[in-house]
């Protein structure tokens, strides 16, 4: 008879941790194999990285999209404007404009949403980029994304609200690359069904969903003009040729598009920005000097991405210098090696380094572009043209990896790089808390940065903080005297603390180097008009003055006619000078009322009660 075996009892804390542990693995590596547990990574890093801007306020130029278009923003005619008006806007990015109208009407100023929307629209970037790579078989498709998503040359796109424009449109940009790919069968229609043998047809509902993305693309910012020749590039790298009738073709009204939008941006930039006048008189010579330098400096950023700043010290050209030159002949020589060399290492690096240069085009030197009085480089110009690259050097570092057999390197150098580029972006996007941390960090970097003292000049003298902001002015004006603005901004800290002539000065310097500044004029208008000085008072010139700012300010400005009405006082015409306060009255009452109402009241006050004294004395009263 055959014994049976007794069983033995089994423990429950022995069996149950193997089945979840064993289970742990199996879920972990489903995540992993599927992508989402990078994905979850790459997100929730991106996050973190960013998390010092996210409760920032607006700086610098934030206002001029927001706080300034208050009246566009707050209506439904506004957003007509916006799309209608040429001129409504800085610059002409409607649909970047239409996201914060959106914005303002469901959180009004508060700032941390739209840091959140920017740092998302970033992960979308970031995700849509590895999606491309992949569709395009580069290899190191999420090495490169991480790369992207954490690389400290973008916090200055995603921190700074303002460049809302910069992420949105090259969202925008990878979404109409992905439809093109898919119209014009750069991959496979589905990778999970063999490829039919022969053409397949094409489907033209992408190329018109490409043809969509790329112009909103271009109304969120024209740095995404080199759309078309990005199509012509990927057809040659992938296939060797460029077709007229398959690949030039349906290119053409990309093209069409890119040419009149670009003559209408660089129209603006030129004639409603400002981006004309000296600091833009430049030769061929030493626009190809910058270019080239400009190219090797992006190229370092992104390698060694050390010392960012927000201002960038402007570099003094010198066509005669050898060492200068080398900068664009070197650049040239590389495109020259890697067109010579591309049957043997192939045509994907030199497609990435003519997308890089490509895309840069416009803002290396070579069109006039309104920051370039400050910097001749900038880090968020490179958000869009750094893809290039980053896919290119995780290509090299994944194909390394796979030479050596040594799979496993691409996780150790990811998990060493991702988390110092995040840190190198949590202390970027610290620099975006408010405006002041901003200028004190550039400062830091850049003390010849003129913008950065003028404009902590502002900050520290509506503080109060007038002998400091008179310190930050006066440094401006040495670096940069030619600034209207700066020795405005003087002025009127030197005419708080008492030294109205000193203040006259520098107003004068302001309006000989700026004379249409209806700002200038008014604040030397009433200057003149109401100094304690009797040797600086001068009721001609006041008046003189105050007219043009009123003309400037096209007549409805009730600051610029509380002026006029004080210039009509030192001259004695008391009566239209109470005729004219009244009207200023009746602007600044409007809604929503201002304390500039309270004194124009005062002010007419004054005025009827200095009639009948001016006829009693008209020699000895001046003004009341």
């Amino acid at each position: 008879m055959r014994l049976q075996r007794t069983p033995q009892p089994v423990r429950f804390a022995q069996v149950i941790p193997g089945r979840f542990t064993q289970a742990g693995l199996d879920w972990a590596r489903v995540w992993w194999l599927r992508g989402w547990l990078p994905i979850l990574l790459l997100v929730i890093g991106t996050l973190c990285a960013y998390g010092p801007c996210l409760d920032g306020g607006f700086v610098w130029d934030d206002d001029a999209w927001t706080l300034k278009l208050q009246n566009l923003l707050g209506s439904l005619s506004g957003l007509g404007q916006i799309w209608s008006h040429l001129t409504a806007l800085q610059q002409y990015y409607p649909l970047t404009a239409s996201s914060f109208w959106l914005d303002y009407h469901l959180w009004g100023f508060w700032t941390l949403p739209y840091h959140v929307e920017n740092v998302l629209l970033h992960i979308l970037n970031a995700l849509l980029f590895w999606k491309l790579l992949r569709r395009l078989d580069v290899p190191g498709a999420g090495l490169a994304a991480g790369i992207f998503a954490f690389h400290p040359l973008g916090a200055e796109s995603v921190a700074w609200i303002t460049e809302r424009k910069n992420v949105l449109s090259l969202a925008l940009f990878l979404g109409a690359l992905l439809c093109y790919g898919r119209f014009t069968r750069f991959w496979k229609h589905d990778d999970r069904v063999p490829a039919k043998p022969g053409p397949l047809p094409r489907e033209w509902r992408f190329y018109l969903g490409a043809l969509v993305l790329f112009l909103a693309s271009y109304l969120a910012k024209a740095t995404t003009f080199a759309f078309p020749a990005v199509l012509l590039l990927i057809c040659w790298w992938k296939t060797g040729t460029i077709r007229l009738r398959e690949d030039v073709l349906p290119a053409l009204p990309f093209f069409a598009l890119t040419i009149g939008l670009g003559l209408l941006t660089s129209w603006l930039e030129r004639h409603h920005v400002g981006a004309n006048g000296p600091e833009w008189d430049l030769s061929w010579a030493q626009r190809c000097l910058i270019a080239g330098r400009a190219l090797w400096f992006y190229a370092g950023k992104l390698v060694l991405p050390a010392h960012l700043c927000f201002i960038y010290p402007r570099w003094q050209l010198q066509s005669h210098s050898l060492l200068q030159w080398l900068y664009p002949i070197s650049a040239a020589a590389s495109l020259v090696a890697l067109w010579a060399l591309r049957a043997r290492i192939g045509r994907g690096p030199l497609a990435a380094v003519l997308y890089f240069a490509g895309t840069l085009f416009p803002l290396l030197g070579f069109m006039n572009g309104y920051f370039m009085r400050y910097s001749f480089v900038c880090d968020h110009w490179t958000y869009l043209p750094c893809l290039g690259l980053i896919a290119l050097g995780a290509a090299l570092v994944t194909g390394g990896a796979q030479l050596l057999e040594a799979r496993g390197l691409i996780y150790i150098i990811a998990a060493l790089l991702l988390p110092g580029l995040a840190a190198q972006t949590w202390r970027q996007a610290a620099t975006f808390a408010d405006s002041e941390t901003l200028y004190h960090a550039t400062l830091a970097q850049n003390p010849n940065a003129d913008l950065a003292h003028n404009n902590l000049g502002l900050l520290l003298f509506r503080a109060g903080a007038v002998d400091e902001a008179i310190a930050h002015f006066q440094r401006a004006v040495e670096i940069r005297p030619s600034s209207a603005h700066a020795h405005n901004n003087l002025a009127n800290a030197l005419r708080a603390t008492g030294h109205e002539r000193e203040a006259a000065e520098q107003y004068e310097m302001s309006l000989a180097l700026e004379p249409a500044s209806a700002n200038t004029c008014i604040n030397l208008a009433m200057l003149l008009a109401t100094s304690a000085e009797a040797s600086l008072r001068n009721g001609p010139r006041a008046l003189e003055l105050a007219r043009r700012a009123n003309t400037l300010t096209g007549g409805r400005n009730p600051v610029a006619l509380g002026t006029l009405a004080a210039a009509f006082a030192e001259t004695g015409r008391f009566a239209e000078a109470a005729a004219t306060a009244r009207r200023a009255l009746q602007l600044a009452s409007q809604p929503p009322g201002n304390s500039l109402a309270q004194a124009l009241e005062a002010q007419i006050e004054l005025y009827e009660a200095a009639k009948p004294l001016r006829e009693e004395s008209p020699d000895n009263f001046r003004h009341p």
